[in-house]
């Protein structure tokens, strides 16, 4: 169930210019380029899901899941700032591990990183449990806390 007044929807080509407004703002340092989220959705439906959530039509966050075989990652979730904590990225996230489930997915594994205890507090309270650290894992050199979620089994 969404926040109230909350669309969510698959992200289109015609979404690029928000969502890299939103990506730049979110992840500063290590922005995805238009280039990289082209190649995301250029292999939607096949391997990736990825959608956007919407207040009063405008484009407040945005989501992406790459799956293959029994096996699925979150690649990104980001909530513009003046969004955060109403519930919208975890509608997100509901939303992928609800397509991971459809795809008959067993995991689903993400990496968050380690000084982000916001997101790390989401991920737990949606049952993803801590299975590693990636040492030096972003761009500048902070470290990634590797996260899984069982689905089956």
């Amino acid at each position: 169930m969404t926040p109230g007044g909350v669309v969510l929807r698959g992200m289109t080509f015609d979404d690029l210019p928000a969502v890299l407004a939103i990506e730049e703002s979110t992840f500063p340092l290590d922005a995805w380029s238009e280039g990289m989220l082209r190649g995301e959705l250029a292999d939607q439906p096949r391997t990736r899901h990825y959608v956007v959530a919407t207040v009063a039509g405008k484009i407040v966050g945005y989501a992406g899941l790459a799956a293959a075989g029994d096996q699925a990652d979150v690649q990104t979730i980001a909530v513009l700032a003046e969004h955060q904590g109403t519930g919208i990225g975890g509608a997100l996230l509901t939303e992928l591990l609800a397509e991971a489930g459809r795809r008959s997915v067993d995991a689903v594994f993400l990496e968050v990183r380690a000084d982000n205890p916001q997101a790390r507090a989401v991920y737990d309270h949606y049952g993803f449990e801590r299975i590693g650290v990636r040492r030096g894992y972003y761009d500048d050199g902070t470290d990634a806390i590797m996260m899984v979620r069982k689905l089956n089994g």
